[in-house]
């Protein structure tokens, strides 16, 4: 009883380390008061963080984990999903793409969420397992020379104004060498199954799940095109003002919804080693509105002893409005970088709300697991899009978009 008892409680204690990582992701030296210092007010749950290491697909590692959740959340138990089976047949439809616009498509390895889930519906998915997409004996994920041969044998096809079968073929081997031939079956968790039948046996449906953005330069309660270089596929956008899309972020989260999130992380404030993300007001001067100077004076130090890209401890942020957020957009100091996981809300020692965000890459990057927390003024002013559950949308915002 007493060797079980040790055993219960060391099982404890690394737990709570575990989630301590999770939900406070920064913190300095220093006295009592200094660091960010987070309380949990949702945690969903996740699958552990992956590494996507030297490749750019984030929208791949985000948007897998997204359906990981989704999977927990619906009681179909714990996946370990495919990236790389996604990644390859979304390369097959970006060489169709580009040879359509006669060379000028998007090559490169980024995408978007609907990507992920195109492939899914047309093609299936496999687990993890069975396709690890490492081809080229590396214990981590690299395609430099991959995307070298991809935009070497995209310009064949267009200079010959003719897609033959050997170019097919050729594309395929090029896949097949880097990241593998893809098993016709395969037997998981004493199954037999092909690609589709096992991504009918998950019962998602990427019918469920809508992307929604906050711009003013098509309609609100519209869908319209997001012009980023990664929506090569001109996927259009629910498009909503931006303290809905705060709301309907909230509210999907309070209802148990998980939201993958695509935006900026170019700006100084964005520190994954630090743990967190945060849109700082540089000035200390007269131009600081009442509530954030408030929020400033309940800092430990005086206004001009705290430089806000120390990440030391919370300080006050910009209260970004629609037209702060567009001029962003228009001007592209907020550009699409990186697709993230956000999987929870904490607020930090002043009652500032900062959602948990699950990061692909790899877990020794910062002391948090591989996890941030990302300020709501970030999110409002860095947001590309989300992709959220339709049940994760407020029925009232849902009416107005019409589904």
């Amino acid at each position: 009883m007493k060797i079980k008892f040790l055993i219960l409680f060391a099982a404890a204690c690394l737990t709570l380390s575990t989630n301590a990582q999770r939900k406070t992701a920064a913190s300095a030296a220093g006295g009592p008061d200094e660091g960010f210092r987070f309380t949990t007010l949702v945690e969903l749950k996740a699958t552990p963080v992956k590494n996507q290491a030297s490749t750019g697909t984030c929208w791949c590692f985000a948007t897998t984990s997204f359906i990981e959740s989704e999977l927990l959340r619906k009681g179909k138990g714990e996946y370990d999903l495919s990236e790389m089976f996604i990644v390859r047949y979304n390369y097959i439809d970006r060489l169709k793409d580009n040879y359509l616009r006669q060379g000028k498509g998007n090559l490169g390895p980024g995408s978007l969420s609907h990507d992920f889930m195109r492939v899914f519906s047309n093609t299936g998915i496999v687990p993890d397992e069975v396709y690890a997409g490492l081809n080229y004996g590396s214990p981590t994920h690299n395609h430099g020379e991959l995307q070298a041969f991809i935009n070497s044998i995209a310009s064949v096809p267009v200079q010959r104004k003719r897609e033959s079968d050997q170019y097919r073929m050729i594309a395929n081997a090029v896949l097949d060498t880097y990241l593998g031939k893809v098993p016709e079956y395969f037997t998981y968790r004493g199954v037999t199954h092909t690609p589709e039948s096992f991504a009918k046996s998950l019962e998602i449906d990427p019918d469920d799940y809508v992307q929604i953005t906050s711009f003013t330069h098509f309609p609100f309660y519209t869908k319209g095109v997001l012009e980023v270089p990664d929506n090569w596929s001109m996927e259009r956008f629910y498009n909503v003002p931006l303290d809905e899309l705060i709301e309907i972020m909230d509210y999907s989260f309070n209802n148990g919804y998980t939201v993958n999130w695509d935006g900026d992380v170019s700006e100084r404030g964005f520190s994954h080693a630090n743990g967190v993300a945060i849109n700082p007001v540089i000035s200390t001067g007269p131009d600081l509105s009442t509530t954030d100077r408030a929020r400033f004076e309940r800092t430990p130090s005086p206004a001009g002893a705290v430089d806000p890209f120390s990440f030391a401890r919370p300080v006050p942020e910009i209260n970004v409005t629609q037209q702060i957020r567009q001029a962003g957009y228009e001007n592209f100091t907020t550009t699409d970088d990186h697709l993230m996981h956000m999987t929870g809300v904490v607020k930090d020692q002043n009652g500032t709300k900062y959602y948990i965000t699950k990061n692909s890459w790899g877990t020794e990057r910062n002391k948090s697991g591989g996890y941030l927390n990302i300020s709501e003024s970030f999110v409002r002013a860095k947001t590309i899009f989300i992709m959220v559950h339709k049940d994760g949308v407020p029925p009232a915002i849902r009416t107005k978009l019409g589904f």
